[in-house]
């Protein structure tokens, strides 16, 4: 399994880090980025090959895996376009830009895969929803699997649109956990605690009630109610919490995610 980045930054090297801790070699991994700085990083890090820009190595790799921001999209696309094989499985990790519009920048490349992975993938705790072009085999989809199954776990769909939902709920989902836990850091201030004493407790919880979650062959309504007595404390502070009508926010939250990703798609599909 060979593969090539373009770009170098946080999440590629998350799974540069991925893909050697599952035993690719790292003469079999190529990272490209004009910045000199992440090439830097990508060689004193992991000991890879890097390069500028693109030339004609990279035919020599299976997939090649954008991971550039959507407002370049489009011009990286099609410098990329040139050097492309019709073997290579092009992977996106870029939030909106969706297949059609990859594959016509890529001059009309067909094996597309549209990802969505999320930044606890940079310690392997990742979670990707996955959607395949229709130029894009059996192989093709297992190889995609196993290059982000290297820091996530991985769900595939059928309907792309369902992608910017995953942007929704996993992608820009870590960022909602962060919320809640500042919210309780700073509850736990005005009850008096200092700073580290509210951090430890905030992560631990957080940490604690996911892997029970996980663990639980019972649904977290359940797991919910077994934490909350009838006019205790955990009733309280949900009486509280529904009186802001807290659970209809977050999910308007994630619709409001999931809109921005589908606008994102039509903007930068207009280019």
């Amino acid at each position: 399994m060979k593969i090539a980045f373009i770009g170098g930054g946080n999440m590629a090297a998350a799974i540069i880090g991925g893909l050697i801790r599952k035993g690719v070699s790292a003469s079999d991994l190529y990272a490209i980025d004009p910045n000199e700085d992440a090439r830097k990083r990508s060689t004193d890090q992991f000991g890879i090959r890097t390069g500028a820009a693109a030339d004609a190595a990279l035919a020599e790799y299976d997939a090649v895996l954008l991971a550039v921001k959507p407002q370049i999209a489009k011009a990286v696309a099609q410098s990329l376009a040139p050097h492309l094989g019709a073997h290579q499985v092009v992977i996106s990790i870029m939030a909106g830009i969706r297949i059609e519009d990859l594959s016509r920048w890529l001059g009309g490349h067909a094996r597309v895969v549209r990802t969505m992975p999320n930044t606890p993938a940079l310690i392997g705790m990742g979670a990707t929803g996955l959607c395949a072009g229709s130029g894009v085999d059996a192989a093709g989809r297992e190889l995609a699997s196993n290059v982000l199954g290297a820091v996530s776990q991985t769900v595939w769909f059928d309907d792309e649109s369902k992608i910017d939902a995953v942007t929704a709920i996993s992608g820009s989902g870590p960022a909602y956990v962060f919320y809640f836990i500042e919210a309780l850091e700073a509850a736990a201030r005005e009850l008096g605690m200092d700073e580290q004493q509210g951090r430890a407790l905030a992560i631990a919880t957080f940490t604690g009630a996911a892997q029970l979650a996980l663990q639980s062959d019972e649904p977290p309504a359940v797991l919910r109610e077994r934490v909350t007595s009838k006019g205790g404390t955990t009733a309280a502070a949900l009486a509280s919490f529904d009186a802001s009508a807290i659970k209809d926010a977050i999910v308007r939250g994630a619709l409001a995610a999931d809109a921005r990703a589908k606008e994102m798609g039509e903007e930068f599909g207009k280019q």
